[in-house]
């Protein structure tokens, strides 16, 4: 059944469930708890928000959202956009205030939950200041998100698909595709076919048709993608793509590729957000779980096989919020999307997400 988080499906998944007790009626019904602040990035400055406040809001919520200082514009548009769809003004709400403004938000009495996309730091800052009123959190937080291919895979498609992963948004993504985990039968092959796609791919302004990779945000965060690149080749992986500043104006930073990438090593430990791509070799699928799950983080996974079976066992495997099997990983209203370990915790989209924020009430009646 396709029960996605849409308007029309708000009620159904809302509706009360009866339960079986000694009483005469007993049933659980889902209350909304009140404002609830949406700490919010930059790099998907709309859809991320909409993430949120959809579920939030069709559950009977208020939403405050404190978005990112460098997309200020986006939020008012997006406060907006809820008042002419006829939206009691104050339902939805934007405050204009800097990352340093949170704490204060949080301790307000009137917010009564706290919801976060970001990096692992900020999402333990926003963790503990939430617990210290004990309120209510759910945090979507980085990953390092392996791509395994096995044997079996068609591995054009893989590679193909393995370009788009990374380099969605310029690799500035969560979900992205970082740590390409390949089976040592086909490593050379998926190697040297990965290398063609993204050798491919056009870098440059993104305003203009044709451009396949863009600019990072911030020059402070390219130049740290480089440092992480930088320290991986000095710790002994091998540069085959890439990995170089660009000459000239814009934080720009090329399509990038490391070979013989091993723990110990920021590609492998740590989350890459820019277009760096780690190839990984495995002695045979277990040993790919084995490193698939070898990191702190746990957000979203991709596995290529033709063998669907060992997919579903493999998939029970790995530690990750999703697995996607020969495909890429998205977020798809119709599935719950979150992450574990250091990726966060909570869900948002589908039954789940917009159940995050009510109060799950028992009802008994004699």
């Amino acid at each position: 059944m396709r029960l996605g988080l849409r308007a029309d499906h708000a009620e159904a998944l809302l509706a009360e469930q009866p339960r079986e007790t000694e009483a005469s009626r007993s049933y659980v019904r889902f209350d909304p708890l009140g404002p609830v602040l949406a700490v919010m990035p930059w790099n998907f400055p709309f859809w991320q928000v909409f993430r949120f406040a959809a579920a939030a809001l069709m559950a009977g919520n208020a939403g405050v959202l404190k978005h990112a200082s460098n997309v200020p514009r986006c939020a008012l548009a997006i406060e907006e956009v809820f008042r002419e769809a006829g939206f009691p003004r104050g339902l939805f709400s934007t405050v204009l205030v800097g990352s340093s403004a949170v704490a204060a938000l949080i301790a307000n009495p009137r917010i009564v939950a706290v919801t976060l996309t970001g990096s692992d730091r900020a999402g333990s800052k926003v963790a503990e200041q939430a617990g210290r009123e004990l309120k209510k959190t759910v945090l979507e937080l980085g990953g390092s998100d392996p791509f395994i291919v096995l044997a079996d895979a068609d591995l054009a498609a893989a590679a193909r698909t393995a370009a788009e992963a990374r380099l969605i948004n310029s690799g500035q993504s969560c979900i992205a595709a970082k740590r390409f985990i390949v089976v040592e039968p086909v490593a050379d092959q998926f190697l040297d076919r990965f290398l063609d796609e993204l050798r491919s791919r056009r870098m440059g302004d993104p305003l203009v048709r044709g451009t396949q990779v863009g600019p990072q945000a911030r020059l402070d965060l390219r130049d740290s993608l480089h440092e992480q690149v930088a320290e991986s080749v000095k710790r002994g992986a091998k540069l085959l793509l890439g990995g170089e500043v660009p000459a000239g104006k814009g934080a720009f930073y090329p399509p990038t590729l490391l070979a013989a990438v091993d723990k110990g090593m920021p590609a492998f430990d740590e989350e890459t957000f820019g277009p760096v791509a780690a190839v990984i070799r495995a002695k045979d699928a277990a040993d790919a779980v084995r490193l698939a799950n070898d990191s702190a983080f746990g957000l979203g996974a991709s596995l290529w096989t033709q063998d669907r079976a060992r997919a579903e066992r493999m998939a029970a495997q790995i530690e990750a919020g999703s697995v996607f099997v020969n495909g890429v990983v998205k977020s798809d209203p119709s599935l719950p999307f979150g992450g574990i370990k250091r990726s966060g915790y909570g869900r948002e989209l589908s039954e789940y997400g917009i159940r995050e924020f009510v109060n799950i009430k028992s009802v008994w009646i004699a």
